[in-house]
């Protein structure tokens, strides 16, 4: 699934072929996404003011309101020419004025491009979304607060989008590797010189996936239809049984919160104290 560093990628890529173009039209190929296609004739010939990200969510922002569009499962927006064929799972096309189109592929259907118009409140998908990873209040004091009292597993904790934006399963295990915390412990049992280091690691993480393109295990691709690289980079994500290459140690592979959980037992300490 397409996560903030995919996300983001694609915002990266997308940004300088459409703010600052009109919508001159769009097709709608399939409508039967995660919602129906919401389209407004409102927004034809409007101008993209800007492109912007919140949480998993790209925003399309005109003077009229927002084009919300989430990747779902297995979806991409590539920039295309006129000319290009229409391929089997290309459901919906954002023609604007330069002659380029955004093109929403999707073939397992779990996105949504939805129309938001303008006023102060935020749309129902975004509102109960939690801080972005790089806020300036994103840090361990904010962690262990949010931690206080929740016996989950510090792994879900962090995955979750209420408390925090972007963090999905790969991203999740890479950063609780780097801060040396196994992912099994208990929320309210990590020390706050540990959520510190975690709170570091996530943001170091992300930050080289957005550098390398994100993270292409099947589906994913970028903007210019380019595969994300980050996967060459990962420490323990779907590494299980082989050794860690800090310590050499095997990897323990588990399942935590129904999802595929890969840890090192030597480099992460049960405790929830960081690696030094």
């Amino acid at each position: 699934m397409p996560e903030l560093p995919e996300v983001e990628t694609t915002r990266r890529g997308l940004k300088p072929h459409v703010v600052g173009q009109r919508l001159s039209g769009w097709v709608v190929r399939n409508p039967n996404l995660r919602w129906p296609v919401a389209i407004p004739v409102v927004l034809r010939d409007q101008g993209v003011r800007a492109l912007e990200r919140r949480g998993k969510y790209l925003l399309f922002r005109f003077d009229a309101g927002t084009l919300i569009v989430h990747l779902g499962m297995s979806g991409s927006l590539q920039v295309v020419r006129p000319d290009q064929a229409v391929l089997k799972h290309d459901h919906v096309d954002l023609v604007l004025s330069n002659q380029h189109i955004v093109r929403f592929n999707d073939p397992r259907r779990f996105g949504c491009v939805l129309f938001h118009p303008a006023q102060p409140e935020p749309h129902w998908l975004l509102q109960s979304l939690g801080i972005e990873p790089f806020d300036a209040g994103f840090d361990g004091a904010y962690l262990k607060k949010a931690a206080r009292g929740r016996r989950v597993a510090v792994k879900n904790m962090i995955m979750d989008g209420r408390i925090v934006v972007g963090v999905g399963n790969i991203y999740a295990a890479e950063s609780l590797f780097l801060a040396g915390i196994r992912p099994t412990v208990a929320a309210h049992r990590v020390t706050g010189f540990a959520f510190d280091a975690l709170a570091g690691s996530i943001k170091q993480v992300l930050s080289r996936a957005i550098e390398s393109g994100g993270t292409t295990l099947k589906d994913f691709v970028g903007a210019e239809g380019r595969p994300g690289y980050f996967a060459q980079h990962l420490n323990v994500y779907g590494r299980g049984g082989e050794p860690c290459w800090t310590c050499g140690t095997v990897l323990k592979s588990i399942i935590l919160g129904q999802r595929a959980t890969v840890f090192c037992p030597k480099c992460q300490r049960s405790q929830g104290f960081a690696r030094r």
